[in-house]
């Protein structure tokens, strides 16, 4: 074992203590270690059976890719978030069955529809520590794109070994900046299924108004199915296939969730950026996230414009517009909390305390001092490539982005499996198909048109010797054009494509090398001739990375052990992989004179929202069924006395993240009480800041969720298969 993997389990080995009680999204295998708070807290379990990820519950927890979902019965039934089954929802809908509007309910198993191309269920069935294998002597003697090269080459080696056990999907992440790596094992469920989804006026109540505010009163959950080939191993979609038979699945809470009850959740977080350095804070809030809002702010207004008035575009650009506007209104959160704060200034205190444990002691300043100072000289070189870039990822074509997919392809085809690039081997085979195929009911040419002609133009009025000349060559563009004469240029190049044919996409991922450089297709002929641009992009950021994780590794191996000699141990920031992190169901003091949030929402606040469909976009529009029950009082065993109602959302102490949408939230029994789908919007900077006074999850209620389906949607099949009479 390295010596940076034995710093690292020295640290975690210290009796784990955070700032704050409720602070951290824990890796399994650090669960014993904070044994005492978890029971202090009111975990009725023993601690130690929660790192066992193929035991219950965690068992019975499962990725999305982007989201988290969980096994609510025997038969592979998972419960997830609606904006997490969206993509699924979208992709099925016409505006002849707009399951968006209406929502979903397959009757039987027969009626369950295939969800989006691409979808998988995760399941993880193993975690190993592979930093010595990544970061072999060979490798730490190497620095920039070789040093990237040989850790791909490594991974890739390791990602095969495992990969021979057919049906499991294999990845290597990295931890603590490139420091740590570990080798995850999941079961890859390729046929996935939509079972159920209750209609936008449930299941997205209160659409972007409410997004990441309090109170909240949305039913944020779907249904999915997992089916597995007749020999119970992953197969593609048939209809011989039956559902998985999962190991675990949770049961609906036996008691009743209260007011400062124990909570955990458990899923898979995207990424946080709470040890970032102070350079990049600064960089991320001064430049980076400010430029980004904009453009999204106005993507949305184009795509909103363009669509107006065709349900057909509105939907293929659904599934689009719900990420942007949720993206869009996170980063505006994070930038109001963080402007006028003093987050800037204690990151830059804390950093400074670190540079001078490391430079009051020789061997310490030996050891790291180097690598700190590196480390902020390559951060101001990364983000001279960033300044100069950002508006790049917003003026592709969709078709050229499919195009140079398409290409890449082809090109690494022609190498042996080992040596293609990430992305393009034949364990990615079904997921570039499921991309190419997902275009058929998500692009949508005139918005399409109108976002590039829009950001082009304002990346050609930068100046002319900062802009990519290869970019403006192969499109025929040069510096100062205004948006009309570009849009003249870029209708020229749409209609000179058959790529928007689903067929004549698909045909391509057949094709080799040659027949692209021989084709006439306008987008393919870009993709070729930009090619060798793309190469140069990605052999550059391949140079700056190899040196920065040799850099950012020995920094954050720094700051794990100033802590350690501190007494502190250091959990590491979000990467997607699976963490655990408990809490408590509580509201909070908001500050503003005297006001207060109460922990739990009901079905009154749901009538006084509601607007109907003409008002407020129709974000506000309960279905009449779900408002005369209301107003019938048919709550059914899932009334509240306290609440006199069914409570619909809840607030908790819970530190989550983007990624943690449809985690299961626990009690203390590891019994299912909500589903995890957002947080407070003056609470989103938690991703690079924690505030205990602020952080609050919000979760929709089990008792909310099992009340619509049984009173409004009927859905008794599934009621019965989840064991609820």
């Amino acid at each position: 074992m390295n010596r940076h993997s034995l710093s690292l389990l020295a640290a975690a080995a210290l009796a784990v203590t955070t700032a704050h009680a409720d602070e951290g999204m824990w890796m399994p295998k650090q669960l014993p270690q904070i044994a005492k708070p978890l029971k202090a807290g009111g975990l009725a379990l023993d601690p130690a059976k929660l790192k066992e990820l193929t035991d219950f519950p965690m068992g019975a927890v499962v990725s999305l890719g982007n989201c988290t979902a969980s096994f609510v019965s025997p038969q592979g039934l998972a419960v997830t978030n609606h904006h997490c089954a969206y993509g699924s929802i979208q992709y099925n809908s016409k505006p002849d069955r707009d399951l968006l509007k209406n929502g979903f309910y397959a009757q039987t198993l027969a009626d369950e529809l295939p969800a989006a191309p691409g979808s998988r269920i995760l399941v993880t069935v193993d975690m190993k520590d592979v930093s010595a294998e990544i970061l072999n002597d060979k490798t730490r003697a190497l620095t920039g794109k070789a040093r990237t090269d040989a850790i791909e080459a490594n991974e890739k080696k390791l990602v095969a070994a495992c990969e021979s056990d057919a049906g499991h999907r294999c990845n290597v992440y990295s931890f603590f900046g490139g420091l740590q790596y570990q080798l995850i094992k999941q079961m890859e469920i390729r046929d996935v299924r939509l079972v159920h989804a209750p209609a936008t006026g449930v299941g997205l109540f209160g659409g972007d108004a409410d997004n990441w505010v309090w109170p909240r009163h949305t039913g944020d959950y779907s249904f999915y199915r997992a089916y597995v080939g007749p020999d119970g191993k992953p197969a593609d979609f048939s209809k011989d296939n039956r559902p998985y038979l999962p190991k675990h699945h949770l049961t609906m809470a036996s008691s009743p969730l209260n007011d400062g009850d124990f909570v955990m959740v458990a899923g898979y977080p995207g990424r946080t950026n709470r040890h970032r350095l102070p350079a990049e804070v600064d960089f991320a809030f001064g430049w980076q996230q400010p430029a980004q809002t904009r453009a999204m702010g106005e993507a949305i207004d184009l795509i909103k414009t363009e669509t107006a008035g065709r349900r057909d575009g509105e939907i293929k650009m659904a599934a689009r517009m719900q990420g942007l506007q949720n993206y869009y209104k996170n980063l505006q959160g994070q930038q109001q909390s963080y402007d006028g704060s003093d987050i800037l200034s204690r990151k830059t205190a804390d950093f400074d305390r670190l540079k001078a444990w490391v430079n009051a002691d020789a061997k310490r300043k030996e050891r790291y001092g180097a690598d700190l100072a590196a480390t902020e000289s390559l951060i101001a070189e990364r983000q001279a490539t960033t300044r100069g870039e950002l508006l790049m990822s917003f003026m592709s074509p969709a078709l050229l982005t499919s195009a140079h997919q398409l290409y890449q392809a082809a090109l690494e085809r022609a190498k042996p499996d080992a040596e293609r690039k990430t992305g393009f081997q034949d364990r990615d085979a079904n997921r570039l198909r499921a991309a190419q195929q997902a275009l058929e009911r998500r692009y949508d040419e005139p918005t399409d048109k109108r976002l590039v002609a829009h950001f082009l133009a304002q990346y050609l009025a930068q100046p002319a010797a900062t802009l990519n000349a290869a970019w403006l060559d192969a499109l025929g563009l040069k510096a100062g054009q205004d948006e009309a004469s570009i849009r003249a240029r870029i209708d020229a190049i749409y209609a000179g494509s058959k790529l928007a044919d689903t067929g004549t996409r698909l045909a391509w991922l057949d094709k080799d090398a040659a027949a692209f450089t021989a084709s006439d297709d306008a987008f393919i002929k870009l993709a070729v001739t930009l090619n060798g641009d793309y190469d140069r992009r990605e052999n550059r950021d391949k140079e700056l990375a190899g040196k920065l994780q040799k850099a950012y590794a020995g920094t954050q191996q720094a700051l794990i052990d100033y802590h350690a000699s501190r007494g502190e141990a250091v959990y590491p920031d979000a990467n997607s992989t699976l963490r655990i992190s408990y809490g408590k169901v509580q509201g909070r003091e908001v500050g503003r004179d005297g006001e207060s949030w109460k922990a739990f929402t009901t079905l009154r606040g749901i009538v006084a929202k509601h607007k109907g469909p003409d008002e407020a976009g129709g974000e506000f529009n309960a279905p009449a069924e779900q408002l005369a029950a209301i107003k019938a009082r048919n709550f059914g065993p899932y009334y509240v006395k306290g609440l006199d109602s069914v409570p619909v959302n809840f607030l908790s102490t819970l530190d989550t993240t983007g990624g943690n949408s449809g985690s299961p939230v626990l009690n203390k029994k590891a019994e299912l009480v909500g589903l995890l789908f957002d947080g407070t919007l003056d609470a989103v900077i938690s991703d690079w800041d924690f505030n205990p006074k602020m952080v609050r999850s919000i979760s929709v209620d089990s008792r909310y969720m099992l009340w619509q389906m049984s009173t409004v949607d009927k859905t008794t099949r599934l009621l019965e298969e989840m064991g609820i009479k």
